[in-house]
């Protein structure tokens, strides 16, 4: 029977002119040989699909990653390895090629960055936008290593140019759209990715608006004539004069995205006519490398030759290069007058400078030793210290960490003169913060520009800021609603939650000892219903107003033996909460029968364990690993299983299950969402009604709103377990299930026992 090609003419036509375009790309002589061991590598993808390569989508694999991979090296300027971990990660996570056999050939930093890759991308299977677990790994995937976040921005841009042709369905162009604009056009204006950033808001526009997308593409059409003669008019005079300076330089004309229009339209409220900054002149000068200081000067002669024939706009005036931004930017942004009095803005920098303006902070690699990388080393940092707050909701981290992408910056100085990047719009406290916690957490006032001024009080480029303290100050509830950084918010709502659980705590304490003065014994369930009676979301609120005087603990006893008493005579059954459930409850120990399991080919009735690190069930994809205390089956998942491949690839054995399960599995179940007094009486009871189902342990936390929980469940396999996550993540109040490596813990990075 004929197999079907894995390249049709045109995809091999396609193929070879990428891979032609990578070699152009990758300067580095060594980088051009890997390549060529890659290539040999993806034959032998090619040998064995023998039905053809394309997915479902009918795009062929192997062109989309030299597609993706020309995008990584020619638009962002990635050098050789990222590039080839890119090419050859798809085929590690397919078990063509091993990840041992890519440290041989290439090298263990390439391997390394694979491992981060599949890390990182295994979590789009999942709704990470909206799960905070998900997100947290996701940005220490990106902290770990910034060509992670190149990689993937390129591999989005590459699905947003080829959406239509990639998802058949629109749920699925929706996602993709959603993230391109939420998470990687922000990223992409973070590291200075301009040009892409500017892409993927005009392409997501496209998708969302396509009516808006074509008016203003059109507009942008019809007016380009008139537009290129206006350039032309307003150039001509600035490249005779720059000629005759002696300059070596290139100009051309920059119209603004399609995006920034639509957004200015939308803003405000005026027609696509009135518009009359369509487009920017940028002026790139050639100059030496040697010396920044030389570049710089270049530039501002350029800039005073312009301005004394263009009568210049002093408000409109940007230097970023006497202070380059954090992702590397440099230019000189003024706006002149030109003819028929309109408005143009002109931009002015060396070809190094347009270079990292279009690249980002991918092209100081290029010109190491030039200038220093602080910009990225910031950017890391703030990933970094969003990591800090493991409580912070979902979506509140993901709106703040979009929103410190995307804003612009100011610069602050110290009495000592040292130079702090803030945010716009930041104030006296971010300032404190930035400097210093300590100094951050203890701001009474400060002194700006020689002058007092409020925590409150908005900084501006070029204020210099004394900080003023005081031991009995702490931050409150209402800095929240100034504040502007990341890291301010993080630790104001760190020490809130701090100083809330200790008052909780003494309010705790003395209930406990009136209801001890009083010879009671409370039961925890029905105080919980009693707290629930009163209205309160949380146990936690419950006791902070009883710390703030807001409840008399004499009435709490008196209501909560009112309840008592009615309970009593009605015959009332005990319910439990979150807030009640703080430690584990063991059940019986399950017993185990021998179900069919089927090692290697056909070998059956062996003795095997199951794995602890991973606890796989009945109808789980599973593998055997032949360890030194026999056979032990893992979940295809396992946390373990790249280590275990790595390390001891000839142990592994195929496995699978065979006829019906007979014995009982422990599932370990992790449930998180917003704290209600009856959300796990509720949990608890849908898991009690499934037919061979049963609680075997669990463990709540709850704070700042939110619980999350860790449960262990007993089923039959692994349908079983599907049907009640199904059924749990149905109930009101619950935000995410996830299936945990084990049931009783939730940190799966140990190594199996006897590995």
């Amino acid at each position: 029977m004929n197999s079907k090609p894995f390249f049709t003419p045109e995809e091999k036509r396609l193929f070879f002119s990428r891979y032609r375009q990578l070699l152009r790309a990758l300067y580095d002589p060594s980088g051009k040989e890997d390549l060529h061991k890659a290539r040999e590598l993806m034959r032998r993808v090619v040998a064995h699909d023998h039905d053809g390569g394309q997915e479902k989508s009918g795009v062929n694999p192997l062109l989309c990653s030299m597609d993706t991979a020309a995008i990584a090296a020619c638009e962002i300027g990635l050098g050789a390895k990222p590039v080839l971990a890119h090419l050859l990660h798809r085929h590690v996570a397919e078990e063509l090629v091993t990840i041992d056999e890519v440290e041989k050939l290439f090298g263990d930093e390439v391997a390394q960055i694979i491992r981060r890759l599949l890390r990182a991308s295994g979590l789009y299977t999942r709704n990470t936008a909206v799960d905070s677990e998900n997100f947290h790994r996701l940005l220490f995937s990106f902290a770990e290593d910034v060509r992670v976040i190149l990689l993937m921005i390129a591999d989005r841009l590459y699905m947003m140019r080829n959406g239509k042709q990639l998802y058949d369905d629109p749920a699925d162009r929706e996602r993709l759209v959603r993230e391109a604009s939420y998470l990687y056009a922000p990223l992409a204006h973070r590291l200075g990715l301009y040009a892409i950033k500017g892409e993927l808001e005009d392409l997501s526009l496209k998708y969302t608006e396509p009516e808006q997308f074509n008016f203003i593409k059109g507009k942008l059409s019809e007016t380009k004539l008139s537009r290129d003669a206006y350039i032309a008019e307003f150039v001509r005079p600035v490249r005779e004069r720059l000629d005759r300076e002696g300059f070596c330089f290139d100009i051309k004309g920059r119209t603004k995205s399609i995006h920034s229009i639509y957004n200015k339209i939308k803003k405000q409220d005026i027609e696509f006519e009135n518009i009359y900054d369509l487009f920017a002149i940028r002026v790139v000068l050639t100059a030496p490398l040697e010396s920044i200081d030389k570049e710089r000067s270049e530039c501002w002669r350029a800039f005073s030759i312009i301005t004394g024939m263009y009568q210049s706009n002093p408000k409109r005036m940007k230097d970023w290069i006497s202070i380059p931004k954090s992702n590397g930017y440099e230019s000189l942004h003024t706006t002149v007058m030109g003819p028929q009095n309109r408005w143009v803005e002109v931009q002015i920098r060396t070809q190094r400078m347009d270079e990292i303006a279009e690249r980002g902070l991918a092209a100081h690699w290029k010109y190491k030793g030039v200038k220093e990388e602080s910009g990225l080393d910031e950017f890391l940092a703030g990933v970094r210290r969003a990591l800090e707050s493991k409580d912070t909701s979902p979506y509140e981290l993901m709106r703040n960490f979009r929103m410190d992408l995307y804003k612009d910056e100011i610069y602050v100085f110290t009495p000592q003169g040292k130079l702090i990047k803030l945010p716009e719009n930041s104030t006296v406290v971010d300032f404190a913060f930035a400097v210093h916690t300590t100094l951050g957490l203890k701001c009474s006032g400060a002194k700006v520009n020689g002058r007092n001024a409020p925590i409150r009080h908005v900084l501006h480029s070029g204020d210099t800021v004394a900080i003023q303290t005081s031991p009995s100050q702490s931050p409150s509830q209402g800095w929240l609603t100034f504040v502007t950084t990341s890291k301010a918010r993080i630790k104001i709502k760190q020490a809130l939650r701090e100083e809330a659980a200790k008052s909780a705590g003494l309010a705790r304490e003395m209930i406990q000892r009136r209801f001890k003065n009083r010879k009671i014994e409370p039961d925890e369930g029905r105080l919980m219903r009693y707290i629930k009676k009163k209205g309160y979301k949380t146990v936690t609120d419950f006791y902070l107003d009883i710390a703030a005087d807001r409840l008399d603990p004499s009435q709490v006893i008196e209501d909560y033996l009112e309840l008592e008493r009615k309970e009593r005579e009605a015959g009332a059954t005990e319910a439990r909460s979150a807030g009640s459930f703080v430690a584990a409850t063991e059940a019986e120990e399950i017993s185990h029968q021998p179900d069919m399991l089927v090692i290697d080919k056909d070998l059956r009735g062996i003795e095997y364990k199951l794995a602890k690190c991973c606890n796989p069930i009945f109808g789980d994809d599973i593998f055997a690993f032949v360890s030194t205390q026999g056979i032990k089956i893992h979940r295809r998942d396992c946390p373990n299983e790249a280590q275990m491949r790595a390390r001891f690839g000839y142990r592994i054995v195929e496995a699978r299950w065979s006829g019906k399960g007979v014995s009982d599995y422990v599932a370990g179940l992790m449930i998180a969402g917003r704290d209600d007094i009856s959300i796990v009486s509720n949990i608890t009871s849908v898991i009690s009604r499934e037919k061979g189902v049963s609680l075997r342990l669990l463990n709540i936390d709850s704070a700042d709103g939110f619980f999350q929980g860790n449960f262990g469940v007993v089923v039959k396999d692994f349908n079983s377990l599907a049907l009640l996550i199904g059924k749990i993540k149905s109930l009101k109040g619950v935000m995410t299930v996830e299936r945990l490596a084990a049931p009783d813990r939730g940190d799966p990075s140990r190594p199996p026992s006897g590995a």
